[in-house]
């Protein structure tokens, strides 16, 4: 809504398109989906160590949100920048941010403390609070604190020699308050207690003290026997704190001579950049918090005071350490290529469409296995942006080199949070004789793609395979994502040419098949956006149908109002940010926004034009976002086969649409509402009719 609180005119005038009334400010929708993936951590009908999983998700989430989006939104306050499209400036946003998010952490703290917890404790496991120990429980966890924990802290009382530390980002730590003298007759007053990250943050209680599977968290028992630190003095009060930081790595990238120099002195400081958040114990004094503040130098509405653990995340380790199957999902049994011949004879025959994680990836794996050790493969190219730990590609990668291959991989450094990671593999992957590029200076290299190059008789083929995921198997068993092996040769001929931008000074060429960015693929979308529109116009079929993980482009914004209002039916379905407002009168009432949230996170990013009967579809590395439509290198690749494009429609479009147990909709207001199934309607979960094999 525009400042008088109504709705604009309808219009189709691109600058009438530009109101700020029409679009939903990103971090805020960003935010947003937190409470959608805190919701499964509520709903009785998922298992409950999954719920477990679901909250500590939302919370992991939350802090991502603040080391990235609103530090970037402080950056922006600092600098003076404009308002974003929806007409909020940086202080304004920072205000809803703190607003919205006080209610998330209200409705995190609730979820484990009056839900999640006594569910647990029904099930037979324990994570009780201090205030909850018995005298065995309490002499234990004491002795546990004497030999275990106090020999690695080091305490440290404020004084004019003792300024106020370094606090690590998102680090567990105590302030105490202290009444009477040391041994050096200094006056107690205020300390600090970090919890080095050797100390593990829960601790399992022996049997005999409770059940077999009673958990405390290290933060509950350094602030019940902190006192010990301090002998002699009397502690008036000890609370537990934690600040976030951002984590965004800045590197002037046209101002270094090695980029992987300046991103390792960049990691150094990560952890101590400037402060985005405080989270501190709710019965902490006013004063303690205001001096907190004061040496973060964080505003008032930075602050957000918990009611429990401040590392609540923590808590996901039980996941992984309690062994009871019937409190998780069901495992699960991928689809494999059942097939005698090996991975090239059967994309030689035709291309291969993989929806993960229904389908395995081992199949992507063995083509670079196969690859790797067939004496008629000559070269591998490939880019990494997230691989994981231990990856099979990378040693597949690896073994290729020694076998004698050309192998050149594209690793981009600046994967957000897998920096060092990916540091680290560029060194094990040049030690073994791959060539390794570091990408394109200024654009982060997002696109996931592989080309084999195979002798085969007299010629060469070329064998593709193209990604809206990562090369990572441990997110491709929990992630939606799809995958194309391909032998088409203008698409093997189109991977080439953009390899050879990436590792060489290649100028921007033609490509027959692929759209890319941040040069034919935001054009490309616009395009084909607006011939829908034109088809309408003249009373033919139009129809756009596209699935992403977040929209905030304002051109494409605009461009989907525009062919809304020429009659274009439209249906998106995002996974978490949208700043598209549907539903507005004469605007965008043919503009249905959906969010689906389930077992697995919708990563896929699929993009359907019904092109007056004559559908194309596309899937893509990159969202409809801003810094990958123009700031990134992406590929969005076509499917050809007409049966493949019939699969991907009912799969991962229709499948979608139809979901009313997991989806969320998006109203005018910007709000989301739980989908159900109407009276007539059977209940259907995407997610779930994949998994029986749909």
């Amino acid at each position: 809504m525009n400042s008088s609180g109504s709705l604009p005119h309808p219009a189709t005038d691109c600058e009438a398109l530009r109101d700020p009334a029409l679009y939903i400010n990103r971090e805020l929708s960003q935010l947003d989906f937190n409470f959608r993936v805190l919701a499964q951590a509520l709903d009785p009908q998922v298992p409950l160590l999954e719920r477990l999983r679901f909250m500590c998700i939302s919370c992991t989430n939350l802090d991502e949100f603040f080391e990235i989006r609103a530090a970037a939104v402080r950056h922006a306050q600092e600098f003076g920048l404009p308002p974003a499209p929806d007409g909020m400036g940086p202080q304004a946003i920072l205000n809803a941010i703190h607003e919205r998010a006080t209610v998330l952490v209200e409705q995190q703290y609730h979820c484990w403390n009056e839900v999640l917890r006594p569910a647990l404790r029904e099930a037979g496991i324990g994570v009780p609070g201090r205030n909850s120990w018995d005298a065995r429980q309490n002499r234990w966890l004491r002795a546990y604190f004497r030999h275990e924990i106090m020999p690695v802290l080091s305490p440290l009382g404020l004084d004019p020699s003792h300024p106020f530390p370094k606090i690590l980002n998102k680090s567990l730590n105590i302030v105490v308050m202290l009444k009477g003298t040391d041994a050096f007759g200094r006056a107690g007053h205020m300390a600090i207690v970090r919890a080095p990250r050797s100390l593990p943050r829960i601790i399992q209680l022996p049997e005999k003290l409770g059940g077999p599977q009673d958990y405390v968290f290290l933060s509950s028992v350094l602030s019940a026997f902190v006192g010990e630190l301090f002998p002699g003095m009397e502690v008036q009060g000890a609370w537990q704190f934690r600040v976030t930081r951002n984590s965004e790595l800045v590197v002037d990238e046209e101002e270094v001579e090695n980029l992987a120099l300046a991103l390792r002195d960049e990691l150094v400081d990560r952890g101590y950049r400037p402060a985005v958040r405080l989270e501190i114990a709710k019965d902490c004094p006013r004063e303690v918090v205001r001096s907190l503040l004061h040496n973060f130098g964080l505003p008032d509405n930075a602050v957000y005071p918990i009611d429990g653990p401040v590392n609540l995340n923590r808590i996901i380790q039980l996941y992984d350490v309690i062994q009871r199957p019937e409190l998780k999902y069901p495992p699960l049994n991928p689809r494999t290529l059942r097939d005698s011949d090996g991975i090239f004879d059967i994309v030689s025959r035709k291309d291969v469409l993989l929806h993960h994680p229904f389908d395995a990836f081992t199949a992507v794996l063995d083509l670079i296995r196969q690859a790797a050790v067939d004496p008629g493969v000559l070269a591998i190219k490939q880019t990494l942006y997230r691989t994981g730990k231990d990856s099979p590609i990378v040693e597949a990668l690896i073994q290729a080199a020694r076998n004698g291959k050309d192998v050149t991989v594209v690793v981009e450094l600046r994967a957000r949070f897998d920096e060092e990671a990916n540091l680290g593999l560029a060194d094990r992957l040049q030690e073994a004789g791959v060539q390794v590029v570091y990408g394109v200076v200024g654009f982060k290299t997002h696109a996931k793609m592989l080309l084999i190059v195979r002798r085969e008789g007299r010629k060469l083929r070329r064998y593709v395979h193209l990604g809206t995921g990562n090369y990572h198997s441990g997110t491709a068993r929990a992630y939606t994502d799809l995958s194309l092996i391909t032998a088409e040769p203008d698409i093997g001929n189109d991977v080439h040419l953009l390899f050879q931008q990436l590792s060489g000074l290649a100028s921007s060429t033609e490509l027959r098949r692929l759209l890319q960015s941040p040069f034919t693929l935001h054009a490309g979308m616009l395009q084909r956006i607006e011939r829908e529109a034109r088809l309408a116009r003249e009373g033919r079929p139009a129809r756009i149908i596209a699935k992403m993980n977040a929209l905030n482009e304002p051109q494409v914004v605009r461009a989907l109002y525009a062919a809304s209002q020429a009659g274009v039916q439209i249906d998106l379905i995002v996974r978490g940010a949208c700043t598209l407002r549907p539903g507005v009168p004469g605007v965008s009432d043919n503009i249905r926004v959906r969010s689906i949230v389930g077992r697995f996170l919708e990563h896929s990013r699929v993009y359907w034009f019904g092109n007056d009967g004559q559908p194309e579809l596309f899937c893509a590395s990159a969202d409809w976002l801003e810094r990958n439509l123009l700031r990134r290198v992406e590929i969005c690749f076509p499917i050809l086969d007409a049966d493949l494009v019939e699969r991907v429609h009912r799969e991962v479009l229709q499948n979608y649409l139809d979901d009313n147990l997991n989806a969320w909709e998006l109203d005018a207001s910007g709000a989301y509402h739980k989908r159900g199934p109407a009276t007539d309607e059977r209940p259907h979960s995407a997610q779930q009719a994949l998994l029986d094999g749909l």
